[in-house]
């Protein structure tokens, strides 16, 4: 059983990331009475200042990034705080940090957001310090890799020093509140499961469309591109979630076995069913926006946008399309998983002249946390023209049914689960693996056939090829 650590170490301490989500997330759970009183929270990264200055870093952070009525615990909060400089290339400094961070009689949590190439120096540096003796366990920010390759160096390094059961890999979408309740829905809810396969179902959706552009990861995101950026690990983990068996519990064995098994029984990826795209000038929100290039200042091949025509070879899902696709500067900003299911084998109302449609369900993820599920019902009258059909939607907004519940960033829930040792909402080594192998196999079909982005307008949704993929099998993407 895990103990709660009493002392949490953030390497990469003054980072964008610790400035808008981490700081922020462990002041919120320390406001609201979640971190044990004696955890001590020590910060570090390149660059120099003393405890002092951190705590006043990390005031300016909070302020900017905390809602006010979230603020009143800050000057407690920052009691938790100390600082140490260090390099993580070199072994000096990391004795001062090991001083800094003490004896933790419970436990030590860890959590590495730093680039991937520090990664194997600062397991060295931890060694070296015996920061990764008893109970320690360390949280992995992605990107873990750029392909299978690097992620099974990176995996290896982390090894040397930590075993499988201490590594809690983080994907931030395992941490949102409908992603989890996607479990919820379905195996808590006799009403789905039994219709939750092939029979019943046409196919599933998976959107996550972005309105931004590059902003500040100008370098990171054209080494990078959409399809290891978004679909290698957000994507695959939501196609997990949607197509997994029920696990026999919900911990994270369980969970994580049935997950791997469906990630391992992907097919690979045919020439005709992969659209890749680059966008270029045009209007998002009604404001004109650059094209990628423009953005970046040279010509590149690099993807803002990719769709994709996935299949998972077991008996649940045989012949089920799951149709992929994210991008950049599309009109909205949305993340949802469709599923739609298959027309009623026999209409009765059709004599009458009233048509029907199949149902539909849609999970939104953000910006909006709603289950939607679309059903067929009688308009009202006296029916003597015939009997009228229309789609009512059965709409669940999460916030409206959990008025009375704080609603929590991804990012509290994964690092109190880090600091408490449960691994449930974190990804194991065999299935990052296996989301690689997948991903790897399209890049080199890319490669071999010569598939290159098409332009796409800023605004739009992704180049007219993403639409053809979906309607020659008769689909429409949910746009609406």
């Amino acid at each position: 059983m895990s103990v709660n650590a009493d002392r949490l170490l953030l390497f990469g301490a003054t980072g964008d990331l610790a400035q808008r989500m981490l700081l922020p997330s462990l002041c919120a759970l320390d406001a609201d009475g979640l971190l044990e009183p004696d955890l001590k929270i020590v910060g570090t990264a390149r660059s120099e200042m003393t405890s002092q200055e951190y705590r006043d870093w990390a005031r300016t952070a909070l302020e900017k990034n905390l809602p006010d009525h979230r603020r009143s615990g800050v000057d407690s909060f920052l009691g938790r705080l100390s600082y140490v400089p260090v390099d993580a290339t070199t072994l000096d400094g990391y004795d001062e940090l090991a001083k800094e961070v003490g004896t933790y009689d419970k436990g030590l949590a860890i959590f590495l957001s730093t680039a991937p190439s520090l990664f194997e120096p600062t397991i060295d540096g931890l060694v070296h310090a015996g920061l990764t003796e008893g109970n320690v366990r360390i949280g992995l920010e992605k990107p873990l890799g750029t392909d299978l390759a690097s992620s099974e160096e990176i995996n290896n390094a982390v090894a040397k020093a930590f075993s499988e059961d201490r590594i809690f890999r983080i994907d931030h979408y395992l941490g949102k509140e409908t992603v989890q309740n996607l479990l919820a829905l379905r195996f808590a809810n006799l009403l789905f499961e039994p219709v939750w396969n092939a029979t019943y179902i046409d196919h599933v959706q998976i959107t996550v469309a972005e309105t931004i552009g590059l902003e500040s990861r100008v370098a990171y995101y054209d080494d990078s591109g959409a399809l290891r950026d978004m679909v290698q690990n957000h994507m695959l983990q939501l196609l997990a979630l949607v197509a997994m068996e029920p696990p026999t519990s919900f911990d994270s064995t369980a969970v994580r076995d049935e997950k791997v098994k469906v990630l391992r029984a992907l097919r690979p990826i045919a020439k005709g069913e992969t659209v890749t795209g680059q966008y270029r000038a045009g209007a998002v929100d009604g404001a004109a926006v650059p094209g990628y290039d423009e953005e970046l200042g040279k010509p590149s091949d690099t993807e803002t946008f990719v769709a994709l025509k996935a299949h998972v070879d077991n008996w649940r899902w045989k012949g089920v399309p799951f149709y992929l696709r994210t991008g950049k500067r599309l009109p909205e900003r949305v993340t949802e998983i469709v599923i739609q299911f298959r027309c009623i084998p026999h209409s009765i109302f059709e004599g009458r002249g009233a048509s029907t449609k199949p149902n539909r369900l849609v999970i939104g993820i953000q910006p909006e946390e709603n289950v939607q599920l679309s059903m067929m019902a009688k308009v009202p009258g006296l029916d003597r023209e015939g009997i009228r059909l229309r789609q009512v939607p059965l709409d669940i907004a999460m916030p409206d049914a959990f008025s009375g519940t704080v609603r929590r960033i991804a990012y509290e829930r994964l690092l109190l689960d880090l600091i408490e040792g449960d691994q449930t909402l974190f990804v194991r080594r065999d299935e990052v693996e296996a989301q690689w192998e997948w991903i790897d196999a399209i890049r080199a079909l890319w490669d071999r056939e010569e598939i290159t982005p098409k332009p796409y307008g800023a605004g739009s949704w992704g180049p007219s090829a993403a639409i053809a993929l979906a309607e020659r099998d008769g689909v429409t993407w949910h746009d609406e």
